[in-house]
């Protein structure tokens, strides 16, 4: 069985809460496991697989989001699905009190998968948490300071265009991506739009052989 304890120090998760948060993320993973079937929320109903490949797979970029995540922040998970990564990542501000003023957003556009995240925001307490029944279309301008994403492949003009509207100036969009030569190929066909955009290497415990990157744009 992969240790999550473990897993979550190679992410940078503060050993302070890394106790609280396994506790939280098994919880989490019961009740993926427990609506997979009925929502087909992810690939695999797998425990450990779920752990290094959605959960560890989430929270390495903890870092760098709290690093971006200064002051009175709201950030929204667009295309939520199972809560992936925004239910990890607000678990994890939801134990460090200097993060009180963060905020997330679950943004989907399924309303059984929208019904899921509530039942999960509940069970893991997640006071930081509210879950949003839209379209990436319909959200307010500049709403957000941040917004997460693992779900768009590619980012398309269209998707680019919605989500530079939707998050604040001086916000950024952190996308969850593989292989820097597909970020290349994928970015370059935005360019007009997307004109600068930073590359962080991720390096997900459990997926060494795998290439994860965070992709970063500076609105």
């Amino acid at each position: 069985m992969i240790d999550m304890i473990e897993g979550f120090k190679k992410c940078g998760i503060p050993e302070s809460i890394a106790e609280a948060l396994a506790a939280k993320m098994e919880a989490y993973i019961k009740e993926i496991v427990l609506f997979n079937s009925a929502y087909n929320l992810t690939n695999t109903s797998d425990r450990d697989e779920l752990v290094v490949r959605h959960i560890f797979d989430s929270l390495v970029a903890w870092p760098k989001i709290a690093e971006l995540a200064g002051g009175p922040v709201v950030l929204a998970d667009i295309g939520s699905g199972g809560g992936l990564p925004g239910i990890p990542l607000a678990a994890a501000f939801s134990l460090l009190p200097e993060f009180n003023d963060v905020r997330f957003e679950l943004v989907e556009r399924m309303e059984k998968r929208c019904a899921f995240l509530e039942n999960c925001v509940a069970i893991l307490g997640l006071k930081n948490v509210t879950v949003v029944n839209s379209e990436a279309e319909h959200l307010p301008q500049e709403a957000y300071n941040l917004i997460t994403f693992r779900a768009f492949r590619p980012l398309d003009k269209k998707m680019a265009k919605t989500l530079l509207r939707i998050v604040k100036p001086q916000g950024y969009l952190c996308a969850y991506k593989a292989k820097l030569e597909n970020i290349k190929e994928e970015m370059s066909a935005i360019t007009s739009l997307v004109p600068d955009y930073e590359v962080q290497p991720l390096h997900v415990p459990g997926l060494e052989d795998s290439e994860r990157n965070l992709v970063l744009i500076k609105k």
